[in-house]
């Protein structure tokens, strides 16, 4: 049985230097109560949590959990191990998103099942955070034109995808989770004149979270303008009142945006990815035809210095949202599928944590990776927010019997 170390039981050097380091008017007690506090501040400054610093193997600054939902090809999941977390939950259902997760992030254990349908308090763990980029469709501007033509409903009256926003909150009522990181679409803000955002809002206010929500353009980080909204909530009970929490939403990075140089091919692809002359025409004729009618539909064609449009699920067909000038070319051509993995900031450092050194490999077809990429969310931008996340966490910073960082503490703990 070993004793409990005592001052006494310290080497004469470091009793030296205590005797000679206590300030004027500072017991002994004093003394050491500051150093104890001190360096549990300086083992929680926000350097510990540099993306760029040693891969996040190191839990132990920082280590906290999170469960990603609707997880697409993991933007969460890169941006987030990158900030120190750990992955305990996995949930997505489309097949070759699953495929391509778990080659990237080396985990087969993801649930595949309807989420309405997983008994959150058995299935799920404990977790700090909860990350979600909800199927955005019903909200988005494109989703709900082509609902509305198709005589459909959309927002939280369409039963296949909207209802999946109070999934999440089902989690949050038997996990109680003290942080909630949700994506979506800009236009959920304005969606139905308003409604639908009141209804989030209440929803998760209702539950005793303070929620925060900013629309954040992603071409800060990436060649792309992007613009998403980023909600993120914090449990009351946890970090107390919106002025205790001081959570901020990250600055840009740089004052000017990277442009697509950074991420084209030094030489021209392959020959698939040129326009043929029929569709070249096609989209030429097409983009005639609307712009004759006073609408803006087209194509758009972008060089190395400029910022592209924003990607989407639908660039597969066509990919007339972003064209790519060819020198010495009538014709444009599409991104390469590696291309558009360097368009929504999939970078190498984040393979790395994976183990994938020569970046995330394509294991799907080009037509479900471009789906892929439209689909997900940023990861660098995901990872700005999230360090201002742990920032606040750092602030709170307790460990609980659960295992995680937060759960389970309490303001007044």
């Amino acid at each position: 049985m070993t004793k409990d170390l005592l001052i006494r039981d310290l080497d004469t050097e470091d009793l030296d230097w205590i005797g000679q380091s206590i300030p004027v008017g500072s017991t002994q007690a004093e003394f050491l109560r500051d150093i104890v506090r001190q360096a549990r501040v300086e083992s929680f400054q926000p350097s510990l949590f540099d993306a760029t610093s040693k891969p996040k193997t190191i839990h132990g600054y920082m280590p906290f959990k999170f469960i990603d939902l609707f997880a697409g090809i993991g933007g969460f999941r890169s941006a987030m191990t990158a900030l120190g977390g750990e992955c305990v939950f996995t949930s997505e259902w489309d097949k070759y998103a699953v495929k391509t997760y778990r080659e990237w992030y080396g985990d087969d254990d993801i649930n595949t099942e309807d989420i309405r349908e997983v008994d959150a308090a058995t299935a799920i763990p404990d977790h700090d955070i909860l990350c979600a980029g909800f199927p955005c469709q019903p909200f988005s501007l494109a989703g709900v034109s082509k609902k509305n033509s198709l005589g459909r409903l959309h927002g939280f009256e369409d039963l296949d995808q909207g209802n999946l926003f109070f999934a999440i909150m089902k989690i949050v009522d038997a996990k109680r989770p003290p942080v909630l990181m949700l994506e979506n679409v800009k236009n959920l803000r304005s969606h139905d004149k308003g409604n639908t955002w009141k209804v989030i809002r209440e929803s998760i206010e209702s539950r005793g979270y303070v929620v925060h929500e900013k629309v954040i353009d992603a071409q800060a980080w990436v060649p792309q303008h992007r613009e998403r909204i980023f909600i993120v909530c914090f449990d009351s009970n946890v970090f107390g009142s919106k002025e205790q929490i001081g959570f901020e939403y990250p600055e840009p990075p740089t004052p000017e945006a990277p442009k697509l140089g950074s991420i084209l091919h030094a030489r021209a692809p392959d020959r698939k990815y040129m326009l043929s002359d029929k569709l070249w025409k096609y989209l030429q004729d097409y983009a005639a035809k609307h712009r004759a009618k006073g609408n803006g539909f087209g194509y758009s064609r972008f060089g190395k210095d400029d910022v592209a449009r924003t990607m989407s699920a639908r660039y597969h067909k066509d990919g007339s949202e972003i064209l790519i000038k060819q020198r010495g070319w009538k014709n444009p051509r599409r991104l390469t599928p590696e291309e558009a993995l360097g368009l929504m900031g999939f970078q190498k450092r984040y393979s790395t944590l994976f183990g994938h050194e020569d970046g995330f490999p394509q294991v799907v077809s080009d037509t479900q990776a471009y789906r892929q990429f439209g689909n997900s969310v940023v990861p660098l931008v995901v990872e700005a927010v999230g360090s201002k996340v742990v920032d606040a966490m750092a602030r709170v910073f307790l460990r609980t019997n659960t295992g995680c960082l937060l759960k389970g503490r309490t303001v007044a703990a």
